[in-house]
């Protein structure tokens, strides 16, 4: 038998959310349940986001209906998990639903013990984390839930736990970690109570899976707030939860090139990075390309400073641990690894050779790059310094596009010295390399002329020319070639003001 769409609670007022602003699929997933004679809601984070006003990531709805019932009103789902979530699948889109829930003790601070479906959803909403995301909206009737003043939280910029905050911490340790998360993301502050609960409770992070602490993590790595969000966590002594390593450099002082220690100068190159909305790999990058300084920093009594020498290897070897203790793809450690080995690849511009410049392409991939100059430039930013682009990465910049930059030669023509002895009947020989030169210069003054039908009618007339001449016409060829290549260089060293 159905359960009958109503509730006993009455929806509270707030401020109007367009539909618009609510994925198509969403709405229809809702519409859907509701005419099915069920009810049906937005739940959470969607709920927060849109009264926000930012844009939600995921769409989750809750019901009074059992998965048995919502199943049949679905043209595909999929129910593959012990929590009643059942997956509705509307073209590409991938819409969450999940019956309102009572769960019962969490004796592992993972997960509870065992879950029923009930057919209240204040049931629901008293087992959620934070009062921002225990908000249920209707956007068929446009009626709003909020049991636990959700809405004035979210005027007040504030993360408070639903009820009993050290219970809700307890329940699930991850929740201490995504309330730093929620506080940093949305520029929120943490109310005190939930607070003092979160840190009486920071114990309960050491018993979840190192995989849901990386997704987590990962999400703060990803947000527009990193640094202040990983600070939080070492004011909060949860850092050693996560990223222990870290906090070897919290006192680590360096050189007179850096303003910061060691730790300040990480999560500075993480902001940077952050701000720029560099990928990923990048960001992660950042915050761990100076991981080794803490175990290679001696001081030198003939420099009268502290030196780090090696501690890029030291880093590469303490990174790809940690990655591969948080379980990332294998192509992710890689990468990441990759860049923090390499970051000192230049210092010395007097120095450095375009050959040097080849064999760290070489050792990073052409594809990578400029990924590795990038957390150059949030290596630089993190010092403290002001200028952000100075003369020697300009001269970097420069001599990787001269590197990078497609040789002209005879492989750019659409034909080969194959194709024109089989054409023109000839053996190898100078005649072919003279015809191929001569063309090339063609092609060079008029890129259009680079057709085959082309090229084969300047290629039968050349053959008819007299060795001598040909030759001629493929010494202007490489002359050609080579003002282009220099035409190219100056135009390189001219835009990044280098010489």
């Amino acid at each position: 038998m159905k359960l009958q769409a109503k509730s006993t609670i009455q929806g509270v007022p707030h401020q109007k959310i367009s539909t618009e602003a609510i994925k198509p699929e969403a709405l229809l997933v809702v519409q859907t349940l509701r005419d099915g004679g069920y009810e049906a809601y937005l739940v959470g984070g969607c709920v927060r986001d849109l009264i926000i006003g930012r844009t939600p990531k995921d769409w989750d709805v809750t019901t009074n209906a059992t998965p048995e019932q919502i199943i049949p009103l679905f043209e595909k789902t999929f129910y593959e998990n012990s929590f009643g979530t059942v997956g509705v699948v509307l073209d590409t889109e991938v819409i969450e639903v999940t019956p309102y829930r009572i769960e019962s003790e969490y004796k592992d601070g993972r997960r509870p013990e065992s879950v029923s479906f009930s057919t209240k959803i204040e049931d629901d909403l008293k087992r959620r984390d934070f009062t921002m995301n225990a908000l249920a909206y209707c956007p068929i009737s446009d009626s709003l839930i909020d049991l636990f003043d959700g809405i004035k939280d979210i005027k007040d910029k504030t993360v408070r736990a639903v009820g009993d905050a050290e219970q809700r911490f307890r329940e699930d340790g991850l929740r201490v970690l995504r309330a730093v998360r929620f506080a940093a993301e949305l520029g929120f502050t943490i109310n005190k109570e939930t607070e003092k609960a979160l840190y009486d409770s920071r114990e309960t992070l050491a018993k979840i899976a190192l995989e849901r602490i990386r997704d987590e993590f990962s999400k703060i790595i990803m947000s527009d707030s990193p640094m202040v969000s990983i600070f939080m966590c070492q004011k909060l002594d949860i850092l050693k939860y996560i990223l222990p390593e870290l906090e070897e450099g919290l006192d680590t002082e360096q050189n007179q090139a850096h303003s910061y220690t060691v730790f300040e100068h990480l999560l500075r190159s993480l902001q940077c990075a952050a701000d720029k909305k560099y990928p990923f790999e990048v960001r992660l990058a950042a915050l761990l390309h100076d991981i080794g300084k803490p175990e290679s920093r001696r001081f030198s009594k003939e420099k009268g400073d502290y030196t780090f020498y090696g501690h890029e290897v030291i880093g590469a070897r303490m990174s790809k641990k940690i990655l591969e203790r948080f379980n990332f793809p294998r192509k992710t450690i890689e990468l990441i690894v990759n860049y923090v080995r390499w970051h000192m690849f230049f210092s010395d511009t007097e120095q450095i050779t375009l050959s040097a410049v080849r064999r760290m392409i070489a050792n990073v991939g052409r594809e990578n790059i400029w990924n590795l100059m990038n957390l150059r430039i949030c290596d630089r930013v993190g010092t403290g310094r002001p200028k952000e682009n100075p003369y020697r990465l300009r001269k970097y910049t420069a001599m990787i596009e001269q590197v990078l930059m497609d040789p002209i030669s005879v492989g750019m023509l659409k034909i080969d010295g194959k194709h024109l002895m089989d054409m023109l009947h000839v053996e190898p020989g100078p005649k072919i390399g003279f015809i191929l030169s001569a063309i090339l210069e063609q092609v060079i003054e008029d890129p259009s002329k680079n057709e085959l039908p082309k090229l084969e009618e300047m290629a039968r007339k050349m053959n008819e020319m007299d060795i001598q001449e040909l030759k001629t016409l493929a010494e202007k060829g490489k002359k050609t070639k080579e003002a282009k290549e220099k035409e190219a260089l100056e135009a390189i060293l001219k835009k990044h003001h280098v010489s």
